[in-house]
């Protein structure tokens, strides 16, 4: 074929169905006698014109159409190389593409349902979650609500018990100003009936305190109360105790509970410790004295003890007094003189407390 002659062009072009059918990609068809060249280079073998395309095995009977004399394949190939040089299609992947659009609507149908599964499932499980969570809080609110019942009753009872300890506290200081009155009273009343010559000898006492017995005041104190509250019965040893009172070298120290050892001295025998040194009386001695510096002991009777005991603290109180340590008015430092004199009364009478 001459080159620059115009290719034939097929007379039924715009009609056949095969040309349509190719043209709109719905058929993908190739004569069986055309194969090998389509596969191959079609340009280059010429087709026959007179044979008729026959259907190869397992592919659909091809379309009748009009036979036309074809010259040559280069149209053709033209044609297809402007549909993007379409390939074969085998018979499956035609059935395939057929049965594309249902199995697609069955996915669609698949996922919607999967969807509405997955919503309704969902749906449920925030709905657990709610009546949960609102059974929690409906839970935290009653623990609230019995938590407020009991601070409201916690500051009730605190209200009331604050209430009753100020009701308290007044009372308690009414009557302390009640009995702080009376006594003041009655501190008038016996202000009223101190001897006088008795305060007189203390107030020129307290005015240059000393421990010498020719000051009035002492020389009273000694014969009235010291000296018959240390009068015992062993009278040696008697004098010995009231130096070493009047000295303050005199110490008592309890009995220990174990068997004591006997105990030799001079003048006095305590063959065991049932004997007092000072009163020679057999008792339960629980006490022993000690004088001065001296490694000798000397086992007392509970009486004893109790007479030595309130004349060293009338000793001790006037002697603070002598050192400046006792800073009250002189009423009131008389008034506590008057009460150890009357420790000692008492004492010298056998009246002392039970643990002496």
């Amino acid at each position: 074929m001459d080159p620059a002659e115009k290719p034939a062009e097929c007379p039924a072009r715009g009609k056949c169905p095969v040309f349509l059918a190719v043209s709109s990609g719905t058929v993908r068809y190739a004569p069986s006698g055309l194969g090998p060249a389509l596969e191959g280079n079609l340009g280059e073998q010429p087709s026959d014109t007179d044979s008729q395309p026959h259907p190869d095995e397992g592919h659909p009977p091809p379309l009748e159409a009009v036979p036309v004399p074809w010259k040559s394949v280069g149209p053709y190939k033209s044609h297809r190389e402007s549909l993007g040089g379409l390939p074969e299609t085998p018979a499956g992947e035609e059935a395939q593409g057929e049965e594309g659009p249902a199995a697609t609507q069955l996915d669609v149908s698949r996922l919607r349902s999967s969807s509405m599964e997955i919503r309704e499932k969902g749906s449920e499980f925030l709905k657990e979650e709610l009546h949960k969570a609102q059974k929690e809080l409906k839970l935290k609110d009653e623990e609230c609500e019995r938590l407020s019942k009991v601070r409201e009753q916690l500051e009730q009872e605190l209200e009331e018990l604050t209430a009753s300890l100020f009701e308290e506290a007044h009372r308690m200081v009414r009557d302390a100003n009640m009995k702080q009155a009376a006594s003041e009273k009655q501190l008038k009343e016996a202000r009223g009936k101190v001897d006088t010559t008795l305060f007189a000898e203390f107030q020129a006492w307290r005015e240059s305190p000393t421990l010498d017995k020719t000051s009035p005041f002492l020389e009273r104190v000694y014969r009235e109360d010291v000296g018959p509250c240390l009068d015992f019965t062993m009278q040696e040893l008697s004098a010995l105790v009231r130096s070493a009172v009047e000295d303050n070298t005199l110490t008592i120290e309890p009995v220990a509970s174990q068997t004591l050892p006997t105990v030799k001295v001079a003048a006095v025998d305590c063959g065991h410790t049932k004997t007092c040194a000072l009163s020679g009386l057999a008792c339960a001695c629980r006490h022993r004295i000690r004088l001065g510096d001296s490694e000798s002991h000397y086992y007392i009777s509970p009486s004893s003890r109790a007479r030595i005991t309130a004349v060293c603290n009338f000793f001790t109180y006037i002697r603070y007094i002598q050192q400046g340590l006792v800073r009250q008015d002189a009423e009131p430092m008389f008034w506590e003189i008057t009460r150890l004199r009357k420790e000692m009364s008492l004492a010298k009478l056998g009246f002392f407390p039970h643990e002496a």
